[in-house]
């Protein structure tokens, strides 16, 4: 069988990446985009495969996809934005920017827990999740601002599956002199000065024709395909409707099911968690500007210093109660640790997303990455087809 050919272009030097690439179109993916940023400039930029396998529809150049958790990176991109304008204290309780949430245990939960995902903030289960508008930030908050740790914050993590970005929403709403949404506050002060293309709410002018369709498993037989890419324990948690796993990952109404973010509805909402939509090279160029010193957003040193440091575990470890697996979290982004490293360094930060995407920066190499996909499988951070891509381009500033 003849190997599928990339679309865009690799620079001289990066083209055991655009091999990497083409690879995984024989280990069975539909539609998939990557795109480099090293040292400011673009040095990949490829694309190719089925944006729409029904239709028989090619992933295009200028083709937006869901990225479901990686959003949860660029939703802390904005928080870093807001930091270096002075706007959020990383270490201020979350009350004093949003005096309702200081209830029930909360009162001295501060930004830095939360976004480390020690919150206790986790479960859907004391949330009114009736039609997919009750998942927009705006209709939950004041769900959100009565609900109860489910143990005492800062002892633990595990993982906040939706309800991180909700929170995040809010207190970027109330911290913003403006008073503007998320989405919005993205769009203003991050995509447009980088002529970037990502959206946490996608506009009415983008066309149903530019979006790639995502294929999940929608049912108990196309699960089967993909128990494989599961890790053991968390696939146990998933299937178990009382363990916190299930409690955080699922509603009692499947909103949050994959093959609801191909519906117009769910994307045009602020679900900051899950929804975001955009292109690889718009990805990797928003990263690549933190990766670089954020002189085009004006980033103070100081964030950036934040950003970069290596995450901290809680009190009882790395151990991560929604995933079941060690991971470490800082500031909203995963970071690097032992057993789970990416970029260069435990500078680094990032995110995954459903079935294989990640999107990350690595300061120390100036780097901004970006793999996106359509196929959605069991992998977090582990898709072994993005992760040949990245290690083939490591490889490449490496040798």
């Amino acid at each position: 069988m003849d190997r599928m050919k990339a679309n865009g272009y690799v620079e001289a030097g990066f083209e055991p990446v655009k091999d990497a690439f083409e690879q995984n179109f024989n280990k069975k993916e539909n539609g998939a985009a990557c795109a480099i940023y090293y040292q400011g400039r673009k040095v990949v930029d490829l694309w190719g495969g089925l944006a729409e396998p029904r239709l028989n529809k090619c992933w295009e150049k200028d083709t937006l996809v869901p990225v479901f958790s990686s959003t949860k990176g660029f939703a802390a991109l904005a928080v870093a934005v807001a930091h270096s304008k002075g706007w959020i204290d990383y270490d201020a309780k979350i009350s004093s920017y949003w005096a309702e949430f200081g209830t029930n245990g909360k009162e001295n939960i501060t930004i830095r827990q939360l976004l480390a995902h020690q919150a206790g903030l986790c479960t859907l289960t004391q949330l009114q999740l009736d039609k997919i508008s009750d998942l927009d930030t705006s209709h939950i908050a004041p769900q959100l601002a009565d609900l109860k740790p489910e143990w005492n914050p800062g002892s633990i993590h595990a993982y906040h599956t939706w309800t991180i970005g909700w929170f995040i929403g809010e207190i970027m709403r109330r911290a913003d002199p403006k008073g503007r949404t998320l989405g919005k506050f993205f769009h203003e002060e991050v995509a447009q000065p980088l002529h970037a293309e990502f959206f946490i709410g996608l506009p009415d002018y983008i066309p149903q024709s530019r979006l790639a369709a995502v294929q999940g498993m929608h049912s108990p037989f196309q699960l089967l395909f993909h128990l494989h890419e599961i890790p053991k324990p968390l696939l146990i948690g998933f299937l178990n409707p009382r363990s916190l796993t299930s409690r955080s990952m699922v509603d009692r109404n499947k909103l949050v099911a994959h093959e609801n973010f191909n519906k117009r509805e769910m994307l045009s909402i602020e679900l900051p968690s899950g929804n975001g939509v955009g292109d690889a090279r718009s990805m990797a160029k928003i990263y690549s500007e933190f990766a670089t010193g954020g002189k085009a957003l004006n980033l103070s040193k100081d964030t950036l210093i934040e950003i970069m440091k290596p995450a901290n575990p809680p009190f009882n470890g790395w151990y991560d109660h929604v995933n079941r697996c060690e991971v470490g979290y800082s500031l909203g982004f995963w970071k690097p640790i032992s057993g789970r490293m990416f970029g260069s360094s435990t500078h680094s930060f990032g995110h995954p997303g459903a079935g294989g995407s990640f999107c990350f920066a690595d300061p120390d190499r100036a780097v901004g990455y970006a793999y996106v996909l359509n196929k959605i499988g069991g992998y977090m951070d582990g898709n072994p087809r993005e992760n040949e891509v990245r290690k083939a381009f490591y490889q490449c500033i490496t040798n």
